[in-house]
This record gives C-alpha cells, sequence and structure tokens, in this order.
C-alpha cells in the first residue's frame, strides 16, 4: 500500500539555521517578539480571511494562527490544515524570536495563508498521485515486482509532489504581499526576512525557488500596489 506523506509547505528551506546566515538586524526581546506576533494575528488574519472568500468559493477561510511550543523546533512556519479542513498557520517559537520585525512577521504569516487560498496543498497531493501512478506503471511494464512497484511509486510521488513547488511559492509570495499590504504592513520590508535564510538556488527538483526570485516577485506586487520603502 503506497503512503503519500506531504508536508507542508515551509517558508524557508532546511539547514542551514537562520543564525548562520548573513547577519541583519539585532533579535527582538521575548516580550517584543511576543506582542508583534500577538498584534500581527489580529491583523493578518481578518485579511487572510477576507481574500479567501473573495477567491475562493465552498472553501474553508476560517484560518486559526498557532504556536508550536517545542523550545527545539528550527526556525519554521507553515500552513497545513486540521482532520475537519480547518485551515491552520503554525509558527515555531524560534521563528517568532527570528523574526526582526512586524514587517517579517507579517510577510511570513501572510505568505502560508496565501498558500491555502490557492490550494497548494491540495494541488501537491494531486501531483505526487499522479506522479506514483505514472512511475508504478512504469515499473510495472518493465517486470518489477511488487516492491519495485511500490518503490516506484514512492519515488513517483517525491517527484510528483515537488514538481511545481516552486511556483507555488512565488504564487504565495505575490498573494501574500497583498494580504500583508492590507493588513497594514510593508511586504517591502518583511521581505528582507530573506535576506537572513539560505538562498537554495535554481536546483532540480528543488522546493524553494532563488531568493532573488521571491524577492523580485514582492517588489512587483508592491510596486503594483503603491507601495514604497
Amino acid at each position: 500500500m503506497l503512503i503519500l506523506a506531504l508536508a507542508a509547505c515551509d517558508i524557508a528551506p532546511p539547514a542551514p539555521p537562520v543564525s548562520a546566515t548573513r547577519p541583519g538586524p539585532a533579535p527582538l526581546s521575548p516580550q517584543t517578539a511576543a506582542a508583534n506576533f500577538d498584534a500581527v494575528a489580529k491583523a493578518v488574519g481578518p485579511q487572510a480571511r477576507r481574500e479567501c472568500r473573495n477567491r475562493t468559493s465552498g472553501m474553508n477561510c476560517d484560518f486559526r494562527i498557532l504556536v508550536d511550543p517545542n523550545t527545539r523546533a528550527p526556525v519554521n512556519a507553515y500552513q497545513t490544515v486540521d482532520k475537519q479542513g480547518r485551515p491552520l498557520i503554525i509558527f515555531t517559537l524560534s521563528m517568532i524570536a527570528t523574526a526582526r520585525n512586524a514587517d517579517e512577521l507579517a510577510f511570513v504569516m501572510s505568505h502560508e495563508a496565501a498558500h491555502h487560498i490557492r490550494s497548494h496543498l491540495q494541488r501537491q497531493s494531486q501531483n505526487a498521485a499522479a506522479g506514483a501512478i505514472i512511475f508504478g506503471q512504469l515499473a510495472g511494464l518493465t517486470g518489477g515486482g511488487s516492491a519495485a512497484v511500490e518503490a516506484a511509486q514512492q519515488l513517483g510521488a517525491t517527484v510528483g509532489a515537488r514538481s511545481y513547488s516552486k511556483e507555488f511559492e512565488l504564487e504565495a509570495d505575490q498573494l501574500g504581499t497583498v494580504i500583508t499590504h492590507n493588513a497594514g504592513y510593508n511586504p517591502l520590508i518583511g521581505v528582507k526576512f530573506f535576506d537572513r535564510i539560505p538562498d537554495p538556488g535554481d536546483r532540480f527538483l528543488g522546493t524553494h525557488p532563488p531568493n532573488a526570485q521571491r524577492v523580485q516577485i514582492v517588489r512587483q506586487t508592491a510596486r503594483q500596489l503603491g507601495v514604497t520603502q
């Protein structure tokens, strides 16, 4: 039996940690970081729901913004859904502590909301299923046994899930810029978060596009919105 294990979308590629990349503004105090997160969640949540309802039909737009209490969890923010299909945006404590200002938090939060609005998890699942079918059929045609077919399905699921992941990230950056602006924050300040995370480059089947490409999308969208630095 094939099990498709699809990770919820992350704001940034994995290690090295943010602290190992280029330095930026000084970190905020824990109290300021927590206050910023609370204020941002209250501002971004309603705007994310509004964009979701305006751009979709029949989708659950009742976002829940949560904090992962695990103090050892790496810097990360991601979007997923609960068993009832309610969209969840989850920040790790280290992600909140890493943000240098409210604009960065707002941009990351809006980016994750955009993943749900654009149906990226559903589309990723469909791509993974299609890849699994194709690779499994190819393995069967070449005479592979059940173990070979299952291995091919797992590989196909991975390839399928990653096929459009870079495009999904850019779509989320574009819509995330809109949500950030509508929530009262500056996406051009928020996008400076990318200055401090590893640049994945343009790897084949990579999950994230180059940072420069993401910054360009944000700047183009912000310019259309009339946002200046």
